[in-house]
This record gives C-alpha cells, sequence and structure tokens, in this order.
C-alpha cells in the first residue's frame, strides 16, 4: 500500500508540474503566485493520495462477505495515532499559510513612485482613471512596462470583479467601498481584463484589454487621449468611497 502510494504520488506530482495551469506571467508578482500554486499542489497531491489509497485498501481488504450480516469488531481509538494524524497536517497546514502570508505581503506591499489608477465597474464595462495625469479618463487600460501600480477598484452598481489573469491578481468590486490591489507590469503586450463575478446577463462580455507598453508608448497615448472630449454623462463620475484590504 505505501508503495502504490508512493509511486502514484510521484507521478501525480509531475502532472501536475507539466500542466500549463495559467497563462503566461505578465507582472513582477506573478512567478512569485505561480510558485506558490506549485508548492501547494506538490503538498496535495501526496496528501490525496495517501488518503485515497487508505481509503481504497480498507474498502477492499475489510469489506463484508457475502452473507456476513454481524456487527464489525468493537475497536477502541489508537490516541497515540490520532495525536500524530492531527499534528501533522496542523504543521503543514500552518507552514503553507505561513509562507502564503509572506507572499502576500510581499504583493501587496507599497512600491515607490507608485501610478494610481482608478477602475469603475458598471454593467457591462470597465471604465479607467489616472488622478495623477489630471484624472485623465479612458475606457481603455493603458500601462508603462515596469510601473508600479495602485488600482483602486470601485462599481457603478453591483458586484463586480477586476480580473487580469496574466497579472494573476484580482479583487471585488462591491458597492460602498473601495478595493485595492497592487500590480507591476513587465512584459509588453495586451491582455484581457475580465470580470470575475456572475454580475448580470452580460457578465459573459465585461471585458477590455490592459495595454502594457513602453514609457514613450504610453505618453504618446496620453497626449492623443487629451485631445479627446468625454462626452456628457458618458463617464461616471461618482467619487471613490471609504477603503478595505484587497479581497
Amino acid at each position: 500500500m505505501l508503495l502504490i502510494g508512493l509511486i502514484a504520488s510521484l507521478i501525480g506530482d509531475a502532472i501536475v508540474l507539466l500542466i500549463d495551469w495559467f497563462p503566461v506571467g505578465a507582472s513582477k508578482s506573478a512567478h512569485e503566485i505561480d510558485t506558490l500554486y506549485d508548492v501547494l499542489l506538490l503538498v496535495s497531491v501526496p496528501i490525496f493520495v495517501l488518503v485515497m489509497t487508505v481509503a481504497i485498501y480498507s474498502v477492499v481488504r475489510y469489506r463484508a462477505r457475502p452473507g456476513d450480516m454481524g456487527d464489525g469488531p468493537p475497536i477502541h481509538g489508537n490516541t497515540r495515532l490520532e495525536v500524530i494524524w492531527v499534528t501533522i497536517p496542523f504543521l503543514i497546514v500552518t507552514t503553507l499559510a505561513i509562507y502564503a502570508w509572506i507572499v502576500l505581503n510581499d504583493v501587496e506591499a507599497k512600491k515607490p513612485n507608485e501610478m494610481t489608477v482608478k477602475v469603475y465597474g458598471q454593467q457591462f464595462t470597465w471604465h479607467f482613471a489616472y488622478p495623477s495625469l489630471g484624472n485623465l479618463k479612458s475606457d481603455q487600460l493603458y500601462l508603462p512596462k515596469d510601473q508600479p501600480v495602485k488600482f483602486d477598484v470601485a462599481t457603478q452598481d453591483v458586484i463586480h470583479s477586476f480580473w487580469v489573469p496574466n497579472f494573476r491578481l484580482k479583487t471585488d468590486a462591491v458597492p460602498g467601498i473601495t478595493t485595492h490591489i497592487r500590480v507591476t507590469p513587465d512584459r509588453l503586450g495586451r491582455y484581457q481584463v475580465v470580470c470575475a463575478e456572475l454580475c448580470g446577463l452580460g457578465h459573459a462580455t465585461m471585458r477590455e484589454f490592459a495595454n502594457v507598453v513602453t514609457r514613450a508608448q504610453f505618453n504618446a497615448w496620453v497626449a492623443k487621449q487629451r485631445k479627446i472630449q468625454t462626452p456628457p454623462g458618458g463617464f461616471p463620475t461618482a467619487p471613490l468611497v471609504k477603503s478595505k484590504g484587497t479581497s
């Protein structure tokens, strides 16, 4: 049983490491989050295999034979074994929790020279504002490569969830509060902005793009956007309200 469990664990760990779970990473925190996910998988697979191996072995080995209608033997619990199988999972979970907290603390840490981008969710689209650029407003998200960004996320109606899979981070947009995430894009490209919270009949269409460009391209885009007049009532102007931590 132990040999079968060991072999199955090694095969399972190899398989989960070979699977490409996420799209290409486009932020400096993506590598840390991917590594954390791999560690969780490497620990979870052997535990799952161990539990299933013991369960399947017990069902096969100790199954009731045809015609056996008697009760099972009255077996008293093994205190030492119970202490061991409670202590070991406790230590594993505690270690993983500490590791995850360290990663989260590093990801959420304030970076120098941050650029704030306000994000507004609205059925069924996203709007963006740049307070440091004269409160420039746009329905497209443009970010300069290697620029630390703080997103202040709010909603104009129902609950949404601001998610860029390539950045590996997301946060809910909840009526009445503002949530925050921090990202430093480090890969040029065009990445989908997705709503990850069912928000109505048009939920599946609530997608925009995050364009990560060079600093020169970003400055050119800003200059172009400043020449574009936002139609009256065409962009939400409600102020962000009280803050809350990352969801």
